[in-house]
C-alpha cells in the first residue's frame, strides 16, 4: 500500500521495512530479518558509537596558593553532563517537543515516517514532510557531523558534513539502521543524554549545558520549563532560533509554545503554568553572557601570552596521545583540566612592572619587553610576561599576536640578539678547558687576526671588537673582566679556546637560534652575542647554570586530567649534566661580581635577598638591552628592544630613565617579589683550582737583563713581547717592570709586555769612605740623591776618625734609585756618639 502511495521502488524497500518496525519494534531492535524487503538495508553500516564529544578545555595556574582556572580553550563550547547534572524540564521538553513515542520505539518512529514520505513524492528526498526522524535519528546525524568536525583533512571535512546533512533517501535508510543500531547498544536515557550534549544551540553553543551557561548564566541542572523549551525550540534551526539576538525571539517563541503545549498535553506542566508561560517575553529571562573563550579572552594580567604557548605546544604533549596528529586531535575533542607551571601573582607583578619600565605606549620607535622566570631544577616555566597585549590578528600599536619570549614555531618571533649575556657559555668553556678565574687576559683593544674554529685555525677578516668602555685596557683577571663585561678580554679568552666548543657548550644548556631552520653561528662576533636567541630560552640556560651545570627544558604543563577523571600526568622533567657541578659553580662565582662594587648589573640584587649572579647584555648598537639574573630557586630574564630598528635605549628616556641605564631598577622590582614567593639559599663555593686553572705563573723578571727575560719567559711557556723602555731607578737595559707583574696567573702561551729601565731616575752611589761626614754629604748631594734622607749611624773608634765615614749602604760605586735612603757609619771617637759639629 505505501509503495502504491509513494510510486517509486526504493521508498516501496523501505515501506516493508517500516511496516514490520512499526508492527514489532521490538522485532528491528534485535535484528531478526521478517521480511525479504529489507534486503537493501543489510549493506548499510549497523552500528555507530556516541564516542566522546568534543568539550571544553580548561588551563589552571597558581593564585594565591592555590590552583584556578584562567582560561577556557576549545573547538566547540561545549560541558558533558551525566544524567543527574540536567533538569527533568530539559529532558521532558526535549522527548515531548522533539519525539512523544521516544520511549516506545525502537529508533525508528513508522508515523513521522509515514508523514514525512508524502513529502517526497516531487522532491525525492525525506524531510519536506518533518522529517520523521525521531530523538535517536537526530543524535546519528549529530554523531556524523561531531565526527566530521574531528577530521583534520578539510576537504574530506567538508564531504562528511555534506554527507551528514545529505535529505536524500539513501542517507535516511542509513541514519534509520544506525538509529535502531544505537538502540541495541545503549539505554534511552544514555540516547537522550548525548542528544543533549551533543546537540547544537546556535552561537557556538554546543550541548545544553554551554547553552544554559550563554543564555541563561545558568546551570542546565537549574532550567525552569519556560527556560528549557526556549532552548529546545534552538535545535531544529540554530541560527534563526537561538537567543543570541532580540530578532531571533519571535521564532523561538513560536517554537517554544509549541513545545510548552506538548509538556501541557503529556501533563508536564499544568495550564496553570502553561498560560503563564506563553505569556513570557524572551527578555524576562534571556541573560546572554559571552563565551570565555580562547587565550585573548584570559583576563589575568599577562598570562595571555602563556596560554598562547600552551595551545601552541600540544603537539609535544605526550600524556596527548603517542603523536603529533593524535595529541592535536584529542586536544581538538577536548575535555581536557591542563594544570600548568605558571604562577599567577608572579606573572601580573612582571606585567605591570615591564609595561611600567617598557611602556606599549612609546611612540618614538617600536619598543618591546619581556620577562621570563624559570625554576632551577624542573624547567618549570614560572612567569611570562610582555609589555605589548595580546590580540590574536593585527592589532594596534600597544598589541601584537607575536610571543616575544619563545621561538619563532610557539610564538613567531625571531629571537633577537643577545649583547654579553652570550659570554657565560665563553666562561663555562674557559673552566672547562682548565683555566682559572684568577688568570689574567689582555683587555687592550686591538686586531685578532686569527682563531680556532672547530679544530682550525681561521682567519678574522681583521676582527678588532671593542671595549663598552673606552677607557678600559690592559691586563685583568677573568673575573674582573666578567664583572666589567669587558669585550676584548672575552675576545682573548675565546683565543685560547675553539670557537665550536663554546657553542656546543651553548647548545649543551639548550641555547639555539629562535628562527626555525637557523643554526648557532660560532664565529669570532658569536662570542659577543650576535646569535638571535628567545629570552626562554636563555633564562632556561643560566637555570641550568644555576642548578650545578644540569640543564632542564623549559616545560609549562605540571599535570593533566581528562574528561574521565584520570591522571594523564604532565611534562617530564627532561634535564641533563651539561657542564660538571665545578665548572657551574666556578661562573656562578664569576657572575655574582656583576652584583657589586663597578659590576654592570649592580642595583638588580634585591636589598637583603638570597644570594644571586646575572649577567647585562647590550647590543653594539644598543638597540637590545638584556639582564638575566639568578637565585637557587628561580632564574629571571628581562628584555627590553628594538622590535625593529636600531634606536640606542641609551639615549631615549623612559618613565624611569634612560631604557639602558633602568634595567637593574626593572630587575629588582621583579626579583624582590619573585622571592617572597620562590626564596633562594646560597650558592656552592668554587673549589681553588678552578680560580687558579692551568696557568702558569708569570716570571719575576725585574734587575734581568732583556736577553734574559725572554730565555726565562719562553722556559715557562710564556711569549716575550718588548713594551720598550721606561724611566726607572733601576741600570738602564735592566727589566724595570712586566705587563701582567711578576706572579701574576696566566694562560699558556699569553704574551707578557717587558718594560727595560731607561736608567734615567739612577745614579752611582760615590765613594765616601773615609771622608768627613760634611764631606761625604756633599759628594751624595752632587750625585743627585738626596743628602736630607741620608741616615747616619756613629759608633765607638779612635778620636783620630771622628766625623769620618766607615762605610755606606749601598756602597760606592753601586747603582741605585736617587731616591734610595743612603746609609753612612761614622765614626764617634771613643764616645761612639755624634759630637755634633760633624756635619
Amino acid at each position: 500500500m505505501l509503495g502504491a502511495v509513494f510510486g517509486f521502488v526504493g521508498f516501496s524497500a523501505l515501506a516493508g521495512l517500516l511496516v514490520t518496525i512499526g508492527v514489532t519494534p521490538a522485532l528491528a531492535v534485535s535484528s531478526v530479518t521478517a521480511s525479504s524487503s529489507i534486503g537493501v538495508f543489510e549493506s548499510l553500516p549497523e552500528f555507530i558509537s556516541i564516542g566522546q564529544l568534543q568539550q571544553r578545555n580548561q588551563l589552571y595556574a597558581t593564585a594565591g596558593g592555590k590552583q584556578v582556572a584562567f582560561a577556557t580553550l576549545y573547538d566547540q563550547n561545549r560541558v558533558n553532563l551525566k544524567w543527574a547534572d540536567v533538569s527533568e524540564n530539559l529532558k521532558k521538553a526535549a522527548v515531548d517537543g522533539e519525539d512523544r513515542r521516544f520511549y516506545e520505539h525502537g529508533g525508528v518512529d513508522l508515523t513521522s515516517i509515514v508523514r514525512a514520505g508524502f513529502g517526497t513524492v516531487s522532491g525525492g528526498s525525506l524531510g519536506a514532510g518533518g522529517g520523521g526522524s525521531t530523538l535517536t535519528m537526530q543524535l546519528v546525524k549529530n554523531i556524523k557531523l561531531a565526527q566530521a568536525q574531528n577530521e583534520p583533512d578539510l576537504k574530506k571535512q567538508q564531504q562528511e558534513i555534506k554527507d551528514a546533512t545529505d535529505t536524500s533517501i539513501s542517507r535516511k535508510l542509513q541514519e534509520m539502521k544506525l538509529a535502531i543500531g544505537l538502540e541495541k547498544k545503549y539505554t534511552k536515557d544514555e540516547i537522550l543524554l548525548a542528544y543533549l550534549n551533543i546537540a547544537y544551540f546556535g552561537d557556538q553553543a554546543y550541548g545544553v549545558e554551554a547553552a544554559a551557561e550563554h543564555y541563561y548564566n545558568k546551570s542546565a541542572k537549574d532550567l525552569t520549563p519556560v527556560e528549557a523549551a526556549s532552548l529546545i525550540a534552538i535545535v531544529q534551526y540554530p541560527t534563526t532560533r537561538n537567543l543570541a539576538s532580540p530578532k531571533n525571539y519571535d521564532a523561538n517563541v513560536a517554537r517554544r509554545n509549541v513545545i510548552l503545549s506538548s509538556m501541557k498535553q503529556e501533563g508536564d506542566i499544568t495550564q496553570k503554568y502553561y498560560d503563564q508561560a506563553i505569556a513570557t517575553k524572551p527578555g524576562s529571562y534571556v541573560k546572554l553572557t559571552r563565551p570565555t573563550q580562547g587565550c585573548a579572552a584570559v583576563t589575568w594580567p599577562g598570562a595571555q601570552n602563556f596560554c598562547d604557548y600552551v595551545q601552541r605546544n600540544v603537539k609535544n604533549y605526550a600524556f596527548l596521545g603517542a603523536n603529533a596528529t593524535e595529541r592535536e586531535k584529542n586536544w581538538q575533542t577536548g575535555g581536557y583540566k591542563i594544570y600548568t607551571s605558571l604562577n599567577l601573582d608572579l606573572t601580573a607583578n612582571a606585567k605591570a612592572q615591564i609595561d611600567s619600565y617598557a611602556p606599549n605606549t612609546e611612540t618614538r620607535f617600536d619598543l618591546g619587553g619581556v620577562v621570563d622566570s624559570v625554576q632551577p631544577g624542573t624547567g618549570r616555566v614560572i612567569v611570562m610576561a610582555q609589555n605589548k597585549n595580546y590580540v590574536q590578528g593585527s592589532g594596534d600599536s600597544t598589541q601584537t599576536s607575536l610571543n616575544f619570549s619563545a621561538d619563532e614555531a610557539y610564538g613567531n618571533s625571531g629571537g633577537f640578539q643577545t649583547g654579553s649575556t652570550y659570554k657565560a657559555f665563553t666562561l663555562l668553556d674557559w673552566v672547562k678547558e682548565g683555566h682559572g678565574l684568577n688568570e689574567y687576559v689582555n683587555a687592550t683593544p686591538r686586531t685578532f687576526p686569527q682563531m680556532t674554529q672547530c679544530g682550525s685555525t681561521i682567519g678574522t677578516q681583521g676582527y678588532t671588537p671593542k671595549n663598552d668602555e673606552g677607557y678600559i685596557r690592559g691586563n685583568m683577571s677573568v673575573a674582573t673582566a666578567t664583572a666589567l663585561s669587558v669585550n676584548v678580554a672575552y675576545v682573548a679568552m675565546a683565543q685560547e679556546l675553539d670557537l665550536c666548543n663554546i657553542a656546543d657548550v651553548a647548545k649543551s644548556l639548550g641555547v639555539h637560534p629562535a628562527k626555525t631552520g637557523a643554526t648557532l653561528e660560532a664565529n669570532p662576533s658569536s662570542v659577543l652575542g650576535t646569535n638571535y636567541i628567545a629570552p626562554l630560552t636563555m633564562a632556561s640556560a643560566y637555570a641550568g647554570i644555576a642548578n650545578n651545570g644540569v640543564y632542564c627544558a623549559p616545560i609549562v604543563v605540571d599535570k593533566a586530567v581528562d574528561s574521565t577523571g584520570k591522571d594523564l600526568g604532565g611534562q617530564p622533567k627532561d634535564c641533563k649534566q651539561a657542564v660538571s657541578a665545578d665548572v657551574a659553580h666556578a661562573a656562578v662565582y664569576a657572575l655574582k661580581g656583576t652584583l657589586t662594587g663597578g659590576g654592570t648589573a649592580v642595583g638588580a640584587r634585591p636589598f637583603n635577598g638570597p644570594q644571586m649572579f646575572a649577567k647585562t647584555g647590550t647590543t653594539d648598537a644598543a638597540d637590545q638591552i638584556w639582564l638575566i639574573g639568578s637565585t637557587t630557586a628561580l632564574t629571571t630574564v628581562t628584555w627590553m628592544g628594538n622590535i625593529e630598528g636600531k634606536q640606542s635605549l641609551r639615549t631615549v628616556y623612559g618613565p624611569h630613565g634612560a631604557y639602558a641605564s633602568s634595567r637593574a631598577a626593572l630587575f629588582n622590582s621583579i626579583q624582590t617579589i619573585n622571592n617572597t614567593v620562590f626564596p633562594g639559599g646560597d650558592f656552592v663555593d668554587p673549589t681553588s683550582s678552578t680560580l687558579i686553572g692551568n696557568g702558569v705563573p708569570v716570571p719575576s723578571l725585574v734587575g734581568q737583563d732583556a736577553q734574559t727575560a725572554q730565555s726565562t719567559l719562553a722556559n715557562a711557556g710564556l711569549t716575550y713581547v718588548d713594551g720598550g723602555a721606561q724611566a726607572s731607578s733601576l741600570p738602564a737595559g735592566q727589566v724595570s717592570a712586566t705587563d701582567p707583574a711578576g706572579g701574576t696567573t696566566v694562560a699558556k702561551g699569553s704574551q707578557i709586555t717587558v718594560f727595560t729601565s731607561d736608567g734615567s731616575q739612577a745614579s752611582t752611589v760615590p765613594d765616601v769612605t773615609g771622608k768627613k761626614l760634611k764631606d761625604a754629604l756633599g759628594d751624595i748631594s752632587g750625585a743627585g740623591f738626596d743628602a736630607s734622607k741620608v741616615t747616619e749611624n756613629f759608633v765607638k773608634g779612635d778620636d783620630g776618625d771622628r766625623c769620618k765615614v766607615q762605610s755606606s749602604t749601598p756602597s760606592g760605586g753601586s747603582s741605585a734609585a736617587k731616591d734610595t735612603v743612603i746609609n753612612l757609619v761614622v765614626g764617634g771617637g771613643k764616645s761612639g756618639k755624634d759630637p755634633g759639629n760633624c756635619s
